[in-house]
């Protein structure tokens, strides 16, 4: 056997022999037939994957390949490779950045001369060429040559929408955005659709600064119901600045040419509202119903929407076109309630509440109840005329036998019949009968378990327990409550619970926080005047126990419902210089800012307080509101 000779096993085991031999440096190998077979078999197989190999890691990585020489800066080598992919596809990033390099490679000369050659030879992709030699062109300083060769451009595209949409590309991505917006608006007239383009359009009229146009870009993208959200966060941008006029302007102007386009109209009505100008909203949507037989749905709505921003003028005037307008409609029963429930509403925040008043409301209610009907649409007219009788002219028997009424009416409706017992609950108390209360108020929590309700009714008997002098029982119950789901409630919860703890405990008879909740019982029977003499005893009898601020903070709400402002900002003044970092000190500093804004119309001093709310309590919870008030007075229009 040669010893170049090699024994090779199958795989039955069977010996098969190969032969080498050398001839000029390569192995020329003769085998026996079974294995020869085999072996070319495999050469060919390598062969082929060593091709394929080749062209897809060129195919794949040649564009990353030149990419990163262009990301490190190594232009010359990034040039090399995007010419090589240049032959075999043309994109705008391939040019751009061949362009490129070859400049940055100081190769300016050939730049120019490639672009030019590629204009006579490669009709399909011109407009990239023109556009790229209107860049050299600007950046020798020749804006006549830029400019033209960017109107060579888009004139070469005209011929095809796909073409515009990628120049106004390019022309963004060079920096070109009022080029991209000429392209742009060039592809809406060839696509004959006036709404193409929209968005891209806002944002590039408003980053070119032509707000006039931006603004009639945005409004008209308000027909496309698809993008009204898209719509109303662009209109945002603009209110509170100094542009916010157009804005109406533009609105009037569309509506005048398009009357029947409702979408102007609810833009419209959506400024207003944004702007709490509920009245003129209110206008706009009279006329918008009428035009449309809306059967006052819409208007109804926006009253809604006023009467919970506390606009009770609005919210009445709303209600009572639907019921005058529409007598015989589905709304009717409904907003003739609330049309007495807003005007009752802006009563109550009246101060001082005038009895003549009231009178005149339940008298109100009791005309709707005889024209409509006692019934389940008009359950809640008997609630609110229980709770007048009961809580400002003091027929608290009258109010009872009214709530009886309404629970026997509404006996189907569990939440209806709980909210009553919640009134009648109010009212035992206000006659100085706690047990009738906590009992009406246990009812509720146990019906209404886990639900707000029932947060609520657990509220009241925590106060229930405080206005005995029950203060532990109270704090316990307060705690629990801090973790409601209500904000609002959590918060009353937290506040009474802070109450009891800085208060109790310096004497051990606890007289100072017992005198206290049973003065803050007589504000809740609307006995003002005799609440107002408890609290004058006790800044004279605890002027240095640590309740002293709290006894100045309820006088001072007091004297604002009872009308006496000058006497309530003096006790304001007193909490800001003698507790000045006690808890109610930014509390007393924005409501000397809101009666001299609200009530005095003393835009000076409504000024300064609320200044002072930002400069001296930077964290106060009032900052953000103290903050836009005084804005407005300075007549800012800045965000």
């Amino acid at each position: 056997m040669s010893p170049l000779s090699t024994p090779f096993k199958n795989k039955s085991g069977q010996l098969i022999y190969t032969h080498f031999h050398m001839t000029n440096g390569y192995n020329n190998v003769s085998f026996k037939k079974p294995f020869y077979k085999m072996l070319i078999r495999l050469k060919v197989i390598i062969a082929l994957t060593c091709v394929l190999s080749a062209g897809l890691v060129y195919g794949q990585g040649g564009t990353t390949l030149a990419e990163e020489y262009y990301k490190a800066g190594e232009f010359e080598k990034a040039a090399n490779e995007y010419a090589k992919l240049l032959k075999t596809e043309v994109s705008w990033v391939r040019v751009s950045r061949y362009v490129t390099s070859l400049q940055k490679s100081n190769k300016g000369e050939e730049a120019a001369k490639y672009l030019k050659k590629q204009q006579r030879s490669d009709d399909a992709n011109r407009a990239y060429y023109e556009l790229l030699s209107g860049q050299l062109a600007a950046q020798q300083g020749d804006t006549i040559q830029a400019q033209a060769q960017y109107t060579t451009a888009l004139q070469s595209s005209k011929s095809s929408i796909a073409k515009l949409e990628k120049l106004a590309t390019a022309f963004n991505e060079v920096g070109e955005a009022r080029w991209a917006v000429r392209t742009l608006e060039t592809a809406r007239e060839v696509s004959k659709d006036p709404t193409s383009y929209s968005e891209d359009l806002m944002a590039l009229y408003r980053s070119t600064g032509q707000t006039e146009k931006a603004i009639d870009e945005i409004i008209i993208t308000g027909k496309q119901t698809d993008k009204k959200e898209t719509v109303l966060a662009a209109l945002q941008g603009f209110i509170n600045t100094k542009d916010e006029p157009l804005v109406e302007k533009a609105l009037y102007t569309k509506i005048q040419q398009e009357p029947n386009e409702l979408a102007y109209n609810e833009l419209l009505i959506w400024y207003f509202v944004q702007k709490q100008k509920f009245s003129r909203a209110l206008l706009q949507e009279k006329a918008t119903d009428k035009r449309l037989k809306l059967n006052g749905s819409r208007v109804y709505d926006l009253g809604m929407l006023a009467l919970n921003n506390k606009e009770y003028k609005a919210a009445a005037d709303a209600f009572e076109y639907v019921t005058t307008t529409y007598p015989q409609g589905q709304l009717y029963p409904f907003a003739r309630r609330l049309v007495i429930n807003a005007r009752e509403e802006q009563v109550k925040n009246t101060y001082p509440i005038d009895k003549l008043e009231i009178r005149k409301l339940i008298a109100d209610y009791q005309r709707m109840l005889q024209e409509i009907g006692t019934n389940v649409k008009t359950l809640e007219a008997l609630r609110s005329t229980a709770n007048l009788y009961g809580n400002y002219l003091d027929s608290k028997d009258t109010a009872l036998t009214v709530l009886d009424l309404a629970i026997d009416l509404g006996k189907t409706d569990k939440n209806f019949v709980d909210r009553c017992k919640l009134d009648k609950g109010d009212i035992y108390l206000l006659k100085g009968e706690p047990w009738e209360s906590t009992l009406l108020y246990s009812q509720v929590e146990k019906s209404q378990k886990e639900e707000l309700l029932g947060y609520e009714a657990k509220l009241k008997n925590a106060k229930l327990h405080y206005y005995k002098g029950n203060f532990s029982v109270a704090k316990d119950l307060l705690d629990v409550l801090k973790l409601a789901t209500s904000r609002e409630i959590a918060n009353d919860a937290e506040q009474l619970s802070l109450l009891i703890v800085d208060n109790t405990g310096m004497d051990s008879t606890e007289a100072a926080m017992r005198w206290y909740a049973d003065t803050e019982l007589l504000l809740l029977q609307n006995k003002t005047d005799e609440a107002v003499d408890n609290l004058n005893k006790m800044l004279a009898k605890y002027g240095d126990h640590s309740i002293a601020d709290e006894v100045l903070w309820l006088r001072a709400n007091t004297y604002m419902k009872q009308g006496k402002n000058a006497e309530a900002l003096e006790d304001l003044k007193k909490i800001v210089s003698a507790y000045p970092t006690d808890i109610l000190g930014d509390d007393a500093l924005f409501t000397q800012g809101k009666i001299y804004d609200e009530r005095l119309k003393d835009k000076a001093a409504a000024m300064e307080a609320y200044q002072k709310v930002l400069t001296q309590y930077p964290g106060s919870i009032y900052g953000a509101e103290a903050r836009k008030r005084f804005r407005a007075l300075r007549g800012d229009t800045l965000n």
